[in-house]
Order: C-alpha cells, then structure tokens, then sequence
C-alpha cells in the first residue's frame, strides 16, 4: 500500500511543471511547439548584391524582423561599418552585448541605428547583436544608396 502511494507521489511529482528542468522550458518556448524558428533577413543592393543575416532570437532582432519589408538609406560609418536608421527604435530587453567583427549585424541603442559590420570592431556600450552574415559578408562594404531589406521564409 505504501508502495503504491510513493510511485504516485513520485509520478505528480515529476509531472508538476513547477519542477520541469530548465531544458523542458527552453524547448518549449518560441512558437509553442518545441522548436526555435530561425529568422533571416537579406539585404540586396541596386546591384542585385546579396546579403543573407542569421538573426539571434533577441527582442531587438524579433523588432526589427516585424518591420520589414523596407527600402532604406544606407550610409558608410568609420570605414569599418554600415549604417541605416529603422522607422522605429528596437527594445533590447535579451539582446546580447555585441564583440563585434566583419558579418556582425548590431543595433547601437544610442542613435537608434543598425549597424552592418564589413571590418572587426569589438565591443562598445550601447552595441547590441543582432545577428551576422551567413552569405555575401564581402557585400557589406559595397553597399551604398537604397538597399531592399527583406525578410527570407527558408535557407536552402
């Protein structure tokens, strides 16, 4: 009889999702089924240049993933990155700290811009990941005027 009681004990126990590990959680977040959904984004220069970018699963990069499609200005910065400033200014409430180097997408919360690393740079207070560059990294430093921001379904 005490037998019986323990192994139902132990079956609510293990069941009570106050003690689910921190694995179960995780897995169990995002879109409801299990699994992460990976964003990316590309962008294509006047040229028919592409860029793809990985986004992290950052509030900032989630942000800036809901405001695209967009055309926008880009802009050369300090000859290591370019810039361009989304309609609207992106939470970075789990957005990492960026170390950022050629291929970093980041978010640099002071002026609200998103910055498209072609050279290292490293960290700065205020720069925030956002992702990096899966496919045409070299693109980054040629891109100049109207870029087409788009969101990309599926990478093959």
């Amino acid at each position: 009889m005490k037998a019986r009681y323990l192994v139902v004990f132990f079956v609510v126990l293990v069941s009570c999702p106050m003690f689910a590990t921190e694995r179960q959680v995780t897995e169990n977040k995002g879109n409801g089924k299990g699994k992460r959904i990976d964003m990316f984004i590309q962008a294509v220069t006047a040229e028919k240049k592409v860029t793809l970018f990985k986004l992290n699963n950052s509030t900032a990069a989630k942000e800036l993933y809901a405001q695209l499609p967009l055309t926008i200005k880009v802009e050369d910065y300090a000859s290591k990155e370019k810039i361009f400033y989304p309609p609207k200014k992106l939470g970075t409430g789990n957005t990492p700290l960026a170390d950022a180097k050629a291929g970093t997408l980041a978010y640099f919360a002071p002026w609200g811009d998103v910055v498209m690393f072609y050279k290292p740079f490293g960290s700065y207070k205020g720069l925030y990941e956002l992702g990096e560059a899966v496919s045409g990294e070299d693109f980054i430093s040629q891109m100049s005027g109207n870029i087409q921001l788009e969101k990309i379904d599926s990478v093959d």
